[in-house]
């Protein structure tokens, strides 16, 4: 029997906030985290709009020194491990066997403003000023190596980078690294700060990008028949998973079990997804088949639902080709709507949104739909919050690769 893996802190740092408790009102109240960008000047780009996190203070978190020494991706990271360990009551130093407690943070592009700084560094004034904190700065493991440093954590220890999968291919590989004895307790999940002028042009020039310039809080609509292209978010989603005896054992507070963990490929195209949807569909089965559960044991799924004219419909005939006859009767929604798409911090944040849905009963919405796809048919919960008891719910994750990844959380019974 495998061991069983529970989420015992949670913390998100987005657009619509960064605590947990603010974060969830403002999603529930079909708010958005989208607006014009303020941290440079876009006013020549064709995208000037994004989920720019704007209340982040590297001050609250880090001294100077420390902060000039880190990326801002990962401090996000850093900031957001803080906050779920504070709140899981875990003490390293006295409570847990450091080689028995881990880190894995995915990103999908790292330390971007550390690269285009460095950049400009090297050709306006030379190779010799170029910082010596550039490599450990930039690269994608950066995440969980600083948050291993600062907690003094000598177990697994790793970093992913698949895209839009990243976070919750991290999540998952937690989840069996503890299932399987290796590890008691892992800070997982992912984070990222791709709104940088390289990267927003990147994204806009291979049109993947909204172009709503003149309401961006409205560009974001998954499912939508208006659909244009995704939102550029950034921000960080980040969890404690605990075996499950450990943490009844320090008396922690318990918020849901992780319960399956599936992941494919699609093997098509790198940025296209397979239209027919068959590699999400085999994550998703795979999730399910993990976890010992049946398509109607499913009471809701966090879509990936990046509002892509071909991602959105290929996720709906994967959810078909699942759920077929159960399909039409699960709530789906893309809270993408909200915050924009984080790349690879997206699934840290669902996750954290899957676990609050079973805590609360209440399923956010899939803001601005007005015009559903035909295409597009399922119960996408438009534009309001639904209330519902929630036992189990699937949260979803594809990215550019092809990479597909599924969780399912339920309440620990």
């Amino acid at each position: 029997m495998f061991r069983r893996v529970v989420v015992t802190g949670m913390s998100v740092i987005t657009a619509l906030g960064s605590e947990v408790s603010e974060f969830w009102d403002r999603l529930c109240a079909g708010g958005s985290g989208i607006s014009r960008l303020g941290r440079f000047d876009c006013s020549d780009f064709k995208v000037n709009f994004g989920g720019e996190v704007k209340d982040f203070r590297p001050d609250e978190h880090f001294d100077s020194k420390e902060a000039k020494r880190l990326d801002r991706f990962s401090q996000f990271a850093l900031a957001a491990a803080q906050k779920a360990i504070r709140q899981s009551g875990i003490d390293f130093q006295s409570v847990a066997d450091p080689y028995r407690c881990g880190v894995i943070i995915g990103s999908g592009i790292g330390g971007l403003n550390e690269i285009e700084e460095q950049h400009a560094k090297l050709f306006d004034r030379g190779p010799s000023r170029v910082s010596p904190f550039m490599i450990p700065k930039l690269m994608v493991n950066a995440a969980t190596g600083n948050i291993s440093v600062q907690f003094g954590l000598k177990g697994p220890s790793s970093a992913v980078a698949t895209a839009c999968a990243s976070a919750s291919n991290a999540i998952g590989d937690a989840f069996r690294l503890i299932q399987h004895d290796v590890a008691d307790i892992l800070v997982a999940g992912g984070s990222e700060a791709a709104i940088t002028p390289m990267g927003l042009s990147g994204f806009a020039r291979m049109g993947a990008l909204s172009t709503r310039n003149d309401a961006p809080e409205r560009a974001s609509r998954p499912f939508d028949r208006d659909r244009d292209g995704f939102v550029l978010s950034e921000g960080a989603g980040v969890v404690v998973l605990e075996e499950l005896e450990h943490a009844k054992k320090r008396g922690a507070t318990i918020f849901g079990e992780v319960l399956g963990y599936g992941m494919s490929s699609d093997g098509t195209h790198m940025t296209a997804p397979d239209p027919e949807g068959t590699g999400a569909a085999r994550a998703m089965s795979l999730s399910l088949k993990d976890s010992r559960l049946s398509v109607s044991d499913i009471d809701y799924i966090n879509a990936h639902g990046t509002s892509t004219p071909l991602g959105d419909k290929a996720e709906t005939n994967a959810i078909k080709r699942v759920f077929e006859s159960e399909a039409k009767k699960i709530c789906v929604s893309s809270t993408k709507s909200q915050l924009g798409h984080l790349l690879g911090a997206s699934g840290g944040v669902e996750f954290v949104v899957a676990v609050l849905t079973l805590m609360h009963g209440l399923i956010p919405p899939t803001i601005n739909l007005e015009n559903p796809d035909p295409d597009c048919d399922l119960d996408y919960v438009p534009n309001k919050a639904r209330e519902l008891v929630v036992n189990r719910v699937m949260s979803n994750s594809f990215g550019f690769g092809g990479h597909n990844a599924c969780l399912v959380v339920g309440r620990v019974n």
